[in-house]
């Protein structure tokens, strides 16, 4: 519950799950027919970038920063455009002061008919995001544990949706907690896009984690890492993964085209490295 995302926020790690959250909203809305995103661990929906908290740290420098005025390959601006053009538009005056949380920028990207669910738990955070979303009858924020949402907001009635759960891994036994939270939302909804966030940093389980993910069998799951330095002489984040259950068929080859130009703009050394390889399922 100590836990505050805006010293955090449009860093290197948010670039990544923002960016993908938008290919796959984007995916979804090939179909005319309404889907929920369904947000577990939401925030406050809106960061300043210029606030105390935002420039103690700086860390969106080396994220949305270096990438917002970026000059993209021709093949990666119109894969990157939806998540770019959504921050520029909170920023008409250029440069980046206002970044998108996953719940605005969801909230940016939907169409009428699609809705949003946004969890957190936090009291006063939960007010604030519901504040920037009052009068919006699209979207309903909830006070809540993100984890108890994998339960009991599922299947959201539209039948289709996306799952962001994006712990803070404030505490031990998150990675476990991101297998059975998975397992049990996809046994009520197994037709979901779920892409679940997490952390890499030295010491990290994440051999034991992503074989805890294949012993679920779910048939799958995609996943997506971008390292941006090396771990060895750091206990901080030194990278984010992103597992994602049930990905639309076109994203493993948009990775394979973004990530390259994510690492080469956002590397902090020269072990900064990309993994996009199948769990489960398509080879």
């Amino acid at each position: 519950m100590n836990y505050r995302h805006i010293y955090h926020a449009g860093n290197f790690a948010d670039v990544l799950k923002h960016a993908v959250l938008a290919r796959l909203i984007v995916y979804l809305q090939q179909k005319d027919k309404a889907f929920r995103v369904i947000d577990t661990h939401a925030g406050i929906g809106l960061y300043e970038l210029s606030s105390t908290e935002a420039q103690k740290t700086g860390e969106w420098l080396d994220g949305i920063g270096r990438l917002i005025s970026a000059e993209l390959p021709a093949d990666v601006a119109p894969l990157l455009a939806p998540y770019l053009d959504a921050v520029r538009a909170l920023n008409p005056e250029g440069g980046v002061r206002l970044y998108p949380g996953s719940p605005k920028l969801t909230r940016m990207l939907m169409r009428e008919q699609d809705r949003l669910s946004a969890m957190e738990l936090h009291p006063e955070d939960c007010e604030t995001l519901r504040a920037l979303f009052e009068g919006d009858y699209h979207v309903r924020v909830t006070e809540l544990d993100g984890w108890l949402s994998l339960g009991a907001h599922m299947p959201p009635k539209e039948k289709r949706g996306i799952v962001l759960i994006d712990p803070p891994f404030e505490i031990e036994g998150e990675y476990e907690r991101l297998v059975d939270g998975l397992v049990k939302a996809y046994r009520r909804f197994p037709g979901g896009t779920y892409c679940l966030w997490y952390p890499l940093k030295k010491g990290a389980p994440i051999k034991e984690f992503h074989e805890a993910l294949k012993e679920t069998e779910i048939p799958k799951m995609l996943c997506a890492e971008l390292s941006v330095r090396s771990d060895r002489e750091t206990t901080g984040l030194s990278g984010s993964g992103l597992i994602i259950v049930n990905p639309p068929y076109t994203l493993h080859d948009e990775l394979k085209t973004i990530l390259p130009v994510l690492k080469q703009f956002l590397a902090q050394d020269r072990f900064a490295s990309t993994r996009n390889i199948w769990l489960r399922g398509e080879e």
